[in-house]
């Protein structure tokens, strides 16, 4: 078995690789850059070396400083992650040449799967379902426009060195195609050195379905069922889920073994990912191997019982696989959700900052329900904009799909976020939808779901309710807490009345005396028993009112509670009667018009500035890009407008709501 392992990545994967080679026995090295000096990762190896800057391209993606890292520190062998470098056969080529052994498979199947134009070839030959559409290349816009019109629309533009959502776009229209042709081509220029383009056939309510194999060097090879990965947004997977809900017997055999007969193809040999697109009507079609360890592989782990890195890291040192396809046994169901380093309140914009809080659910293995967390920082860690938002990847197990589904909902509620924006009340929303528990995917589920954005959840009267009471008793333990006296009534079966004011509904609550047990009494005389509670000083409440648990974020504010609840964020105000009635006359404030400004929408650079000062613009054109956490955001014009001043230039760097341009009407 290998000595030692240099994980050439970094964050949650590479965490994830250092835990099982220290349970192997295996030591290890962390590479990092200069931003990630202080990460998760470069703590927890045995070894650890600076590899360059912030930028990718001078750090993680630098071939030969990594080759230099394994040197260094006697590396015998690399395992790569996902991302970066993980598909380059450059990278394995050069591993070779110095005797490094790579974790994962070969040259020659990483170059074939690694082009999505060769590897469509090459499955139709091995006889898997293709996609109908254009694997050569398209020179310009204009020959694309007219290769998707003979295909017919809609239709998918995409980086044939693509992955992870880069470089894809959907064209409806011919006027779609040349800004898709071309925002595909520099986004792919960008993360992957090469903006090379093909266009296939837009598939209609997909669904996306994988098959994980396993190949070894003997020519085994076997898959482990399927992931479904449907619940999408700009191409890139949100949550997933093992097996698929809508997968017969028939077709996910089928699906298996034509995910076994291209990696044969191929003589693959690793962990691997056939990814496939599924119509409404369990019609399957390949749209491309990935040559690596995928990033939702913790689901295929929890119902199939294997420890994938262990599995890639054994064949890399040349065993044979240990279990044979009849040996596949697979349990219960898993569901990961992603947490990623974003805004959900603003159209999922990238966020970044510092860690002030971060505190996962608690880990949990039992026969009834598995809670696991994947990730790679901790409390205190900064989130930069130099590379991908995801911060964790929280997963759940159960025996029944509902039943992983209620735990990942329970263990959303848990997991404590503070200092940047995140998607967990969007993630926790999801859970909820009646759509998503009937297992009623597609890719398309986001934007059908959520076509104006996300804005919240909207809580249902019996759950404001029980928010409400708990507000109530957190802020009576402060009062009493403090040595503050309770407003004396005149009753003496009541020691205090209060009222809790959440927008524009109001509960009125009276608190009776009792040794035992903390009781509110509603104004329709209706009794609440409220068990546990808010600490004061704790940020997560778990407290069971009249029989139900709740897991609520809990923040002080002024006269009352920020409460953070399956995707509702609300300030709960706590006050008494009289000034309950008096707050009804209080005016809002208004918010200032930024109209005749255009604000940069989150932290980034700016790429690019397209028009100048006096310019007049027209509704939809674009003004400018910004760039962060490898996305280009197109800033267009909302209204026909004249350039007053521009305030930001290419190359900046700006906070979220930084001026970039004002305008004047024309």
């Amino acid at each position: 078995m290998f000595s030692k392992i240099l994980i050439a990545n970094r964050g949650e994967i590479a965490c994830r690789v250092i835990e099982t080679a220290k349970n192997m026995g295996i030591a290890t090295v962390a590479v990092y850059s200069e931003v990630d000096r202080d990460a998760l990762h470069v703590r927890m190896a045995d070894e650890a070396v600076h590899i360059g800057p912030a930028a990718a391209s001078q750090s993680y993606l630098d071939i030969e400083k990594i080759v230099a890292a394994c040197k260094q520190t006697g590396a015998v062998a690399v395992h790569p992650g996902y991302g970066f470098l993980s598909e380059n056969p450059a990278f394995a080529e050069r591993l070779r040449q110095e005797g490094i052994y790579f974790i994962g498979p070969p040259v020659k199947s990483i170059e074939a799967m690694g082009d999505k134009i060769t590897s469509k070839k090459i499955a139709a030959e091995a006889g898997v379902s293709t996609v109908p559409g254009h694997m050569g290349l398209i020179a310009d816009a204009a020959e694309a426009a007219k290769i998707a019109k003979s295909i017919g629309y809609p239709v998918m533009i995409k980086a044939s060195a693509g992955g992870g959502g880069k470089g894809m776009r959907i064209a409806r229209s011919d006027a779609d195609v040349k800004e898709a042709f071309e925002r595909s081509k520099s986004e792919a220029a960008a993360s992957f050195g090469d903006d090379r383009i093909f266009i296939e056939k837009y598939i209609e309510e997909p669904r996306h379905i994988e098959i994980q194999i396993l190949a070894d060097g003997q020519g085994n090879c076997i898959h482990l069922g399927e992931r479904e990965c449907s619940i999408q947004r700009r191409n890139q997977k949100v949550i997933e889920e093992a097996p698929s809900p809508f997968l017969d017997t028939l077709t996910r055999e089928k699906m298996g073994a034509q995910a076994v007969a291209l990696a044969k193809a191929v003589n693959y040999v690793s962990a691997g990912t056939v990814e496939f697109i599924v119509d409404r009507d369990r019609n399957f079609y390949f749209l491309e191997m990935n040559t690596r360890l995928q990033v939702e592989h913790p689901v295929t782990e929890l119902v199939s019982g294997l420890d994938l890195v262990e599995e890639m890291i054994r064949i890399a040192d040349g065993e044979a696989l240990r279990w044979s396809q009849a040996d596949v046994q697979l349990e219960g169901w898993a569901v990961e959700a992603r947490i990623y380093a974003e805004d959900p309140y603003r159209n999922f914009l990238p966020s970044t900052g510092r860690l002030k809080r971060y505190r996962p659910p608690a880990a949990e293995a039992s026969a009834h329900l598995v809670v696991r967390n994947d990730t790679g920082v901790d409390e205190g860690g900064e989130i930069s904009p130099y590379y991908d938002p995801m911060v964790a990847k929280l997963v759940t197990w159960a025996p029944t799909r509902i039943d992983a589904v209620d735990g990942l909902a329970v263990a959303l509620d848990q997991f404590e976020i503070d200092g940047i924006g995140n998607n967990i009340p969007f993630l926790s929303a999801v859970t909820q939808q009646q759509r998503f528990r009937e297992g009623l995917l597609s890719t398309n589920y986001i934007a059908d779901e959520f076509p104006d954005g996300f804005s919240g959840v909207a809580l249902d009267d019996d759950t404001l309710l029980t928010l409400a009471a708990l507000a109530c008793r957190a802020s009576f333990q402060l009062e009493t807490r403090g040595f503050i006296e309770p407003t004396p009534l005149s009753s003496g079966h009541v020691i205090a009345e209060r009222s809790v004011l959440i927008g524009d509904k109001r509960w009125d609550f009276s608190i009776p005396k009792s040794d035992e047990s903390f009781v509110l009494m509603t104004d329709d005389g209706q009794p609440l028993l409220i068990e546990d509670g808010w600490q004061p000083g704790a940020s997560l409440t778990t407290t069971e009112i009249d029989g139900r648990t709740l897991h609520v974020k809990m923040d002080r504010v002024t006269s009352g509670f920020r409460m953070r609840y399956r995707g509702a964020d609300i300030i709960a105000k706590v006050v008494m009667p009289h000034v309950a009635d008096l707050m009804r006359h209080m005016l809002k404030k208004t918010p200032p018009d930024m109209s005749q400004f255009l604000l940069c929408p989150m932290p980034g650079q700016v790429v690019r500035v397209d028009v100048v000062e006096g310019d007049i613009v027209e509704e939809g054109q674009p003004l400018a890009i910004v760039e962060a956490m490898k996305m280009e955001n197109v800033l267009r014009a909302e209204r026909r407008a004249r350039v007053a001043s521009l305030r930001a230039f290419a190359g900046d760097v700006l906070a979220v709501d930084a001026v970039i341009m004002e305008f004047e009407a024309v």
